[in-house]
Parts: structure tokens; C-alpha cells; sequence
């Protein structure tokens, strides 16, 4: 540790000693980590306990790094299913403990565990019966002493060079903050589904909720019925620009379906006769992707793609077996971001 003590590494234009610096104080950080991991016992259990049991929010709240620490762990409690908000210690004296009610729970983060606005607002937590589960560095404080429950979050150092930045004493307050979220997430059982929904501008929460409706085209349903003659099949799958048209019956069921490659092949086999072609003689009757609007559009897209030969365009269905109300593309799955 003396060699990372040492302000040298500070004035070193030396690449090796700079990451040589810079590992070092990633596992001064990795170390106090684990040390945490070791140190969990009954409190930990303790809160989560508490946590699960507590029917209105949770309240996380510290001053400083640790409240910024605070809000992390906030914003990771409500993404994954427990509704939590940040209440800074200071704005709570005057007006803002009104957020805090009888049945939430507050996370109260401190390394020194006296910090003199959370114990300013300590008696009228505890006025109201409100559960407390401190984060702090010192078992021996007043925080921790008057808390319902304490987690010991104390480090060996910082890793900071002169051991005065709020550095692995953060890190290890936000890692018990998440060993808490995730604890609960698990004993909740937050199924991906669940998350997605709180996440719905993310990858996976697009690819979890959004349906083949949410992301076909409006009006897109080139159609055509079985008696169309080829020259006006060809104007309906240009003017709609779909690179295909449905073949539909009356009640709008799906008959078949004509791609620029029908088109072709049809042309191709029927020689002298090819432009005399109705879309029954030229139509796939068989599609190889038939989708249900209802259906993951992400589902969807693996369907198309994952063949020998992709699928570029495929008729959409109301429902199994019902009526086509129109086509997608591979193109509008990728441009709806899945």
C-alpha cells in the first residue's frame, strides 16, 4: 500500500505506473467490497425483511457523496419493482418530511454515521414509526444506534491517495444498496416481463412489450383477390410499396400471398401466356411466415429471420385464423428499434 500511497504516481508521465495506480485503487474498492459481502449477516436479512413487508415506498436519504449514493439506490429500487424517492436530509426540515409516512421505510446512508442533518431529522422519522435501515461506516454512531436495523458498510480506506475523498466508502454504501434491491427483486420474484414494463424504452423492454401491431405500418395491406389480373397485381404491390400484396377472399381471409419473386417465376413459366395471369395461378398459397398482430414483434422478426431463406415481408392476421389486416416488414421491426 505504500507504493500506492505515494504522490509520485501523481507526477509519473510513466504509463505503466499510472495503471499500476489505477488497478490499485480498483481493488482497494473490490476489496472493501467483498469485505461487505463477508461481513452480511441476520441485519441483512433483517431489511429485507423489512422491506418486503412494507406497504407504502421507500425513502432513501443522505447528504453529500452519500446522498448521491442515495438517489442511485432510489432510482434501482423503482426500475426493479419497489417504488422509492430521495429526500434530502436538508429540504426535509423544512417542508419535504411531509413525503415520508408511518408505513414506508427510509435507507438513511452516512460513512460517519453523524451527519448533522440526518440526525436532525431522525426524531420526526422515529415520531412517525417509520422503519430505518442505515448504510453507515461506524456500527458505534448515532445513526446506526437508532436505526431498526444497521448495515455495516465500513472500508479499511479510501482510495483516494490521501484517504480523504469519499471514494470505496461510496462504492461499498451503493453495493449494499443494490444487494438490497436485488435481494428483493429475487424474493418478489420480478419475472423479465415485469421489468421490461418499467423499461419500455430500453432494448429489452421494447422487445417485451411491443406487439406486431405497435410496429406494422398503418393501412399497409396490399391486396388482391384470387381473379386480380397479373398487370394489376404488379400496380397494387408498387403503389403500396410493400414488395408484395396478400391474396384475400371476400370475407378478407387470407388465400395466399405474391412477391416480386411470384411475380417473376410466374412470368418465367408461363412464356407467351404470362401477362394473361390471375394472382390464383401466380400466388404462394402456402406462405412460410403467417403472423398474429397480437404476437411479440420480436418474436416476429426471429420468426422471418431465422431460416435458410429470411423473410423479408409477411401478412399480418387480426388473430389465429382471422381476418389479414395487413404486412410488415423486416425493415419496420429494425427502424421500431428491436
Amino acid at each position: 500500500m505504500s507504493d500506492y500511497l505515494s504522490t509520485a504516481y501523481l507526477f509519473s508521465e510513466d504509463l505503466d505506473l499510472k495503471l499500476n495506480f489505477a488497478r490499485e485503487a480498483l481493488m482497494v474498492e473490490a476489496t472493501a467490497i467483498k469485505h461487505a459481502a463477508d461481513r452480511l449477516d441476520e441485519r441483512f436479512s433483517h431489511a429485507i425483511d423489512l422491506l418486503d413487508s412494507t406497504e407504502g415506498k421507500v425513502i432513501t436519504t443522505g447528504v453529500g457523496k452519500s446522498g448521491i449514493a442515495a438517489r442511485k439506490i432510489a432510482a434501482t429500487l423503482t426500475s426493479t419493482g419497489c417504488p422509492a424517492v430521495y429526500l434530502h436530509p436538508s429540504e426535509a426540515m423544512h417542508g419535504d418530511l411531509g413525503i415520508v409516512a408511518s408505513n414506508d421505510a427510509v435507507i438513511a446512508l452516512s460513512n460517519g454515521g453523524e451527519s448533522e442533518e440526518l440526525l436532525a431529522i431522525l426524531p420526526a422519522l422515529l415520531a412517525r414509526g417509520t422503519a430505518i435501515i442505515a448504510i453507515v461506516g461506524n456500527l458505534s454512531s448515532t445513526l446506526a444506534s437508532r436505526s431498526t436495523v444497521c448495515l455495516d458498510a465500513s472500508i479499511e480506506r479510501e482510495a483516494c491517495p490521501l484517504n480523504l475523498a469519499p471514494t470505496t466508502s461510496v462504492v461499498v454504501a451503493m453495493a449494499l444498496g443494490d444487494a438490497l434491491a436485488m435481494t428483493l427483486q429475487k424474493r418478489r420474484g420480478l419475472s423479465a416481463e415485469d421489468y421490461a414494463r418499467n423499461h419500455p424504452g430500453g432494448r429489452l423492454g421494447r422487445r417485451l412489450t411491443l406487439r406486431v401491431r405497435d410496429v406494422m405500418p398503418a393501412n399497409a395491406l396490399p391486396a388482391v383477390c384470387e381473379t386480380t389480373p397479373i398487370m394489376d397485381v404488379l400496380v397494387e404491390i408498387s403503389a403500396r410499396g410493400m414488395g408484395a400484396a396478400c391474396v384475400l377472399d371476400n370475407a378478407a381471409n387470407l388465400i395466399g400471398i405474391i412477391t416480386d419473386n411470384d411475380i417473376r417465376r410466374g412470368l418465367q413459366n408461363a412464356g407467351a401466356n404470362a401477362l394473361m395471369q390471375t394472382a390464383a395461378e401466380i400466388m404462394n398459397s402456402n406462405p412460410a411466415v403467417v403472423l398474429n398482430a397480437d404476437q411479440l414483434a420480436y418474436e416476429a422478426m426471429r420468426l422471418m429471420e431465422d431460416r435458410t431463406r429470411p423473410v423479408s415481408v409477411a401478412p399480418v392476421l387480426e388473430s389465429v385464423g382471422g381476418a389479414c389486416i395487413g404486412m410488415i416488414r423486416i425493415h419496420d421491426m429494425l427502424r421500431a428499434g428491436l
